[in-house]
């Protein structure tokens, strides 16, 4: 991860829609995660269209309160029963739904002071 990939984040995430989201004011166009306030642009995923441990190991390092995976626009993107069963373990709470309402979830879930992470599929 280098130092261009990261964003501070020092607002809510202002807009999405397919294939886009605005973060303090910084459009980006491809998947990302936002961990400890800050954004990790360019996220991949071994399995595509899959979220595995392996995708958000960093995420599970952070420890949050929350993890919110949006799904994508229409919801294709799924959460492996592997991961679901490591953060139940961990005792972080999972929240995956479509994008759009994932983005309200992770604006609500950080105003209200949670220790929230997420990863957004910004496509299907």
């Amino acid at each position: 991860m280098n130092r261009e990939s990261l964003q501070q984040v020092m607002a809510m995430i202002e807009q999405y829609s397919f294939g886009r989201m605005v973060i303090s004011g910084r459009v980006y166009s491809a998947d990302l995660k936002i961990i400890n306030n800050r954004v990790v642009a360019d996220w991949w995923r071994k399995a595509g269209h899959v979220v595995d441990v392996d995708d958000v190991a960093d995420i599970l390092a952070a420890k949050p309160q929350c993890l919110v995976i949006g799904k994508g626009k229409p919801g294709l993107m799924r959460v492996s029963p592997e991961l679901a069963a490591e953060l139940r373990e961990q005792g972080i709470e999972l929240v995956a739904e479509p994008t759009e309402s994932a983005v309200a979830t992770f604006n609500r879930l950080a105003a209200a002071g949670r220790q929230v992470a997420a990863g957004f599929h910004l496509s299907c």
